[in-house]
């Protein structure tokens, strides 16, 4: 996502070169990423970077997602099976390959059957477009209807849920997470820094002014909450993006966490240490203290 309006397009193919150096090949981005260079901006940066060769898209498991308008155009959104299909051959174009390993519904379109999302979604596996089919912001209960219209069709349905979690927002362990765990899909969180406030923005001054009015009234308000996160990291001698990675990366039904880094030294710094991070159980339950979730999954959490 970070891709054009926030890194430059040579700085994005330096990152992803990289990233393949170190073995990091699940590749995520959506048609509506670009900020202010436009929607299809990221996309376009990736093709190119497929463009240059080198089996760089042989080597990437590439994922993308539609959903959100892409123009004023009444029918240039959500998830009609026109759409699905013109939002498909768009983005394979802006990335340049011929197939998009992993094709993600951006958000639930309460609009459309699942019938005719499924038939859209048929057409593209068949016609070798797209490989696998993802969600991303379901609630439990979307992922249990769609996955059981895709059974009844012979269709393999959800194979992967892209959630916002992270130790600040953990409602999706209500009723998401076992419901994937119920059908084997994948959990994919975004977001696993909570917009940098997990990563040490109380110790980090440049960190905090580049907060929005929004994020820093959010801060005031759990001050003495990552106050506590940060002396306990530090306590670790361990940066706090790496352990609430690390803390994502212990939870059993996480396949991989989207790191988004804007620049070679992000990548470098916390995401990898991550991968070397044990959390020992009384240092998991010091997290829980801090950081509690909501009680258990459904309907436990919250009845007798």
């Amino acid at each position: 996502m970070n891709f054009g309006p926030q890194t430059t397009e040579a700085d994005s193919h330096l990152i992803m070169d990289h990233a393949l150096e170190l073995g990091i090949n699940f590749f995520d981005t959506a048609n509506r990423y670009g900020g202010d260079k436009g929607v299809g901006a990221t996309e376009d940066i990736i093709g190119r970077w497929f463009a240059q060769g080198g089996d760089r898209r042989d080597k990437v498991v590439l994922a993308t997602k539609l959903f959100g308008p892409m123009s004023e155009w009444p029918n240039d959104g959500r998830l009609s099976a026109r759409h699905i299909r013109a939002a498909c051959d768009a983005s394979l174009r802006r990335l340049q390959t011929d197939h998009i390993d992993l094709y993600q519904m951006h958000h639930i379109d309460r609009t459309a059957p699942w019938d005719e999302v499924w038939q859209a979604m048929e057409t593209l596996t068949q016609q070798g477009k797209i490989i696998y089919v993802g969600s991303s912001n379901f609630a439990g209960w979307h992922i249990a209807r769609a996955n059981e219209a895709a059974s009844r069709r012979g269709f393999l349905g959800l194979v992967s849920e892209q959630s916002h979690y992270n130790l600040l927002v953990r409602t999706v362990e209500l009723e998401v997470l076992p419901a994937c765990r119920e059908y084997g899909v994948g959990v994919i969180p975004w977001s696993p820094l909570s917009g940098g406030l997990l990563g040490g923005v109380l110790g980090n001054e440049a960190t905090a002014r580049r907060q929005s009015p929004q994020a820093l009234k959010r801060i005031d308000k759990i001050r003495p909450q990552l106050q506590r996160w940060e002396d306990l990291c530090a306590g670790l001698g361990e940066q706090p993006a790496a352990v609430a990675l690390a803390w994502l990366l212990h939870q059993r039904d996480v396949t991989c966490p989207i790191i988004g880094p804007r620049t070679i030294e992000q990548l470098n710094g916390a995401s990898l240490r991550a991968l070397d991070i044990t959390l020992e159980p009384d240092t998991l339950a010091q997290i829980e203290a801090i950081f509690p979730g909501p009680g258990g999954t459904a309907p436990e959490a919250y009845s007798w």
